[in-house]
């Protein structure tokens, strides 16, 4: 799952970035409206983390931008303004959640799960296909109710997947979802970290199914 920072506040943002790249999540931080807005046109992200108080481009320009093109990321707002006209105004303009500084990371960690739930159209915190089941809450997997190992990237493509399971993700969707902006989004990588979790899927009944020109589709064995 990819996140967008949006943070003039360096030190937040960074502190945002490492506690939520340990949650196992993709982070891109940029510290101004004006590259925001520009980097929401030009990649995908699952959730972006949105302050108010930018340079160059406010984050109320960012996010009236974002839902004028119809794009329905998520958007979680951060700010000092903690005024019910406040958070009244930017959930009528598009946000889907509002929270003041200072917050407990716990808390904002509990509110990413559940907008990236709600965004996916699942209601229910533990995904299943097959015997494979995946806790969104803990973000562990297991293949009947034994614990799954992966690395980070293998993971990421996983969720992915599961999150989709039962319909195809292209290649350049997955990558897009597992590589930072600084990073060389790489469609063969993509390719290698789903052979790794063939293997690793070997014992279970779910199987990552290839359709040649289209991408991957997570499918329970048998299923047409």
């Amino acid at each position: 799952m990819r996140i967008l920072v949006v943070e003039d506040n360096t030190e937040l943002a960074l502190w945002l970035g490492r506690t939520l790249r340990k949650e196992k999540y993709t982070v891109d931080w940029i510290d101004n409206g004006a590259d925001a807005d520009f980097a929401l046109q030009s990649e995908k992200y699952n959730l972006v983390i949105l302050d108010l108080a930018l340079p160059k481009l406010d984050g109320k320009e960012v996010l009236r931008r974002l839902r004028a093109r119809e794009d329905p990321t998520p958007v979680l707002v951060l700010s000092a303004n903690n005024t019910i006209q406040s958070r009244v105004h930017e959930l009528d303009q598009g946000a889907d959640d509002y929270m003041s500084k200072p917050f407990e990371i716990e808390e904002l960690e509990a509110r990413i799960r559940v907008l990236i739930r709600r965004s996916s159209g699942q209601s229910n915190p533990v995904l299943a296909c097959g015997d494979l089941s995946y806790n969104t809450n803990s973000r562990e997997f297991q293949i009947a109710r034994q614990p799954l190992a992966l690395t980070p990237r293998e993971r990421a493509v996983l969720e992915m997947l599961m999150r989709h399971a039962g319909t195809t993700v292209t290649k350049s969707l997955i990558a897009q979802s597992i590589f930072s902006i600084d990073e060389n989004l790489s469609t063969d990588a993509v390719e290698i970290y789903v052979h790794r979790l063939r293997r690793k899927l070997e014992r279970s009944s779910a199987k990552v199914m290839t359709l040649r020109g289209l991408g991957y589709l997570l499918r329970q064995a048998g299923d047409e």
